[in-house]
């Protein structure tokens, strides 16, 4: 029961966007990625970094991954939202206390013979030079790719594949789940909004605190669960985080 939903059992598409808090948030971004990265190798899934645009001085901006495995949308839609540190700041000498924040989206991969229906005439391709790793082909080639989709104005971008039609690949998936999205938030929406219940979705309504400073403790605020075992979580170990917010919202 908890896992049934129409796309629990299939991939995801997971991205990290930091927030408010400059540097201190993008770094607070890598170490999310890291947490995932860990999480993902726990559960035997395989992980992709299709785009990712790293910081100026520290840390990562945005990343997304195309995760593969059992139930990994399933898995992975409890960690979608606002995810909030509080600590010592590594980049202050004072070591000040300073909160980040950093968003999670999560979304299933869709296939094209179920997904919503993409025309050609909507959608602007543009190429050009990746500036991230991955050698002289990536670098010296317009393999990097940024695709927009006119009626909705949604834009992704990939640019980690060594060839363009890899990352053109990339694109069209993710803009098909950006897509469904949409349309599942919508509907959402208005489901809440008949029970009088909605709430606007945004950097306010995080849904899990990391405290490393004044104590340790991560607690995720929609089920409650809680731990100060902070150095597991960040090491992904997730699972009961997880299975806490299945069991109350499955």
């Amino acid at each position: 029961m908890y896992l049934s939903g129409p796309h629990d059992r299939g991939d995801a598409i997971v991205a990290l966007h930091s927030g408010q808090g400059g540097t201190e948030a993008m770094d607070w971004t890598a170490m999310l990625s890291r947490m995932y990265q860990r999480y993902f190798e726990r559960k035997g899934w395989e992980a992709e970094i299709v785009d990712e645009t790293m910081g100026e001085e520290a840390g990562i901006k945005s990343i997304t991954f195309h995760v593969t495995g059992a139930y990994a949308y399933g898995h992975l839609k409890a960690e979608a939202g606002v995810h909030r540190l509080v600590r010592q700041s590594p980049f202050n000498a004072d070591n000040l206390r300073q909160t980040s924040f950093a968003m999670a989206e999560v979304l299933p991969v869709v296939e094209d013979t179920t997904g919503p229906i993409l025309k050609e005439d909507d959608l602007v391709w543009d190429f050009f030079r990746s500036g991230g790793k991955g050698g002289q082909n990536v670098n010296k080639v317009s393999t990097a790719v940024r695709l927009t989709h006119k009626p909705t104005g949604i834009v992704v971008t990939c640019q980690t594949q060594r060839y363009q039609g890899q990352n053109r690949e990339y694109a069209l998936k993710i803009l098909r789940s950006k897509l469904w999205g949409a349309q599942e938030s919508e509907q959402r929406k208005e489901e809440l909004k008949l029970k009088g219940v909605y709430k606007t979705p945004g950097w306010g309504n995080q849904i899990r605190s990391y405290v490393l400073h004044p104590y340790h403790m991560v607690k995720d605020l929609r089920t409650q669960y809680e731990t100060n075992q902070t150095e597991l979580v960040l090491d992904g170990d997730l699972d009961a985080f997880i299975t806490a917010y299945l069991k109350r919202f499955s």
